[in-house]
């Protein structure tokens, strides 16, 4: 019986210029029954790339990431939905286990948190922030949609959620740069949903929480099992911190 029988899946991307990792990560996509693709103009081949692998490409100006997801989410035909990024790649061992729940779901289960490994200059972390790092991936159609919220999403599930044991393998930081510019664009975006509830900055907070944010990656989060790297990451993430908070001091007293 093919595994597919009982029900479809469609898998999402939201792009914008990723000419450089689209191609694999559609490669690795070819096994579900449409993917839809949402690029917000991007000035390079990310899009062209895209229509090599789908017709369903679509065009649209930035709402922001929760409205992106939704309005693909709206354009899928399939039961399910399996969001991906550009820069990440569904492991064969992941793709079978997905097609197994949609031959045999589990009672009441409506959506799924997906493992995933991260990855720093081509080397795959150690650390507990990096592996198992579940993220809320699978779903039914007619039971999730994102908020609207300017960075770090939510997907709103109605209904029981569980866990699936093969992860998705993330590049994002294939090179240092991509990491710092990457906390430059999510910094900007805390910043701006920060100025919509008015939260004050103390001073203390240019402090404390870039150096709690240090010592749980670093030491309870075992990144210090990555030698460099996990070093390297732990003050990245403690640097996203102290900008996230430098931005809205400015914007406050600007």
């Amino acid at each position: 019986m093919d595994l597919r029988d009982k029900a479809t899946v469609s898998a999402l991307i939201i792009t914008y210029n990723e000419e450089n990792k689209i191609e694999d990560c559609l490669k690795e996509l070819q096994w579900v029954d449409e993917i839809i693709v949402v690029d917000a103009f991007s000035n390079d081949r990310t899009a062209e790339i895209a229509r090599k692998y789908t017709p369903k490409v679509y065009q649209r100006p930035w709402p922001g990431f929760g409205a992106q997801k939704n309005f693909g989410i709206h354009q899928a035909s399939s039961d399910w939905i399996l969001i991906v990024d550009a820069d990440e790649l569904v492991s064969p061992e992941l793709q079978r286990e997905v097609l197994e729940k949609l031959s045999n779901p589990e009672e009441d289960i409506v959506g799924y948190q997906i493992p995933r490994w991260n990855y720093l200059s081509g080397k795959r972390l150690k650390g507990k922030s990096s592996f198992p790092d579940y993220q809320l991936r699978f779903f039914r159609k007619d039971r999730g949609r994102y908020n609207d919220v300017e960075v770090h999403e939510n997907l709103i599930i109605k209904g029981r959620i569980g866990f699936l044991k093969n992860p998705l393998h993330h590049f994002s930081q294939r090179k240092i740069s991509d990491h710092i510019n990457k906390i430059n664009l999510y910094t900007t975006l805390s910043m701006k949903e920060r100025a919509k509830v008015k939260q004050i900055v103390h001073w203390w907070n240019f402090i404390v929480n870039p150096l709690v944010v240090f010592l749980k990656l670093y030491i309870m989060k075992y990144n210090f099992r990555d030698g460099i790297r996990g070093l390297i990451i732990s003050v990245l993430d403690s640097f996203s911190t102290f900008s996230k908070y430098t931005k809205a001091w400015e914007r406050h007293n600007r």
